[in-house]
């Protein structure tokens, strides 16, 4: 059974930095492309950031340049590392296969709130 656990969310400050993780079980890691999702309050979750097998990057065109997701294969995790954060990042962040159609099952997510 496919599990991910996403970590790292809190409560930060417009322009702070906050790196989330993402470990996977039932599955070789390296052999997927993965992806952060997040869904704010309202709105449809979306996918921000994905990885592929091979390591190429790519992005939400907005968070290009403040985002930054990383993969280590050894421990099956991927990383989200998010700086100069503003307040329309916040949101629950989740991570699970990045493909052409929204995945059906999710872990619980990780809460980022940015706020002053």
């Amino acid at each position: 059974q496919v599990q991910f656990v996403e970590s790292g969310g809190g409560l930060v400050q417009p322009g702070g930095s906050l790196r989330l993780s993402c470990a996977a079980s039932g599955i070789i890691f390296s052999n997927y492309a993965i992806g952060w999702y997040r869904q704010a309050p309202g709105k449809q979750r979306e996918l921000v950031a994905a990885i592929t097998s091979r390591g190429s990057t790519s992005y939400l065109g907005s968070l290009k340049g403040r985002y930054t997701i990383s993969s280590d294969n050894a421990e099956n995790t991927v990383y989200l590392q998010m700086n100069s954060l503003k307040p329309e990042d916040t949101a629950v962040y989740f991570c699970n296969f990045a493909t052409a159609t929204m995945p059906t099952y999710w872990g619980q997510g990780t809460q980022v709130t940015v706020s002053s």
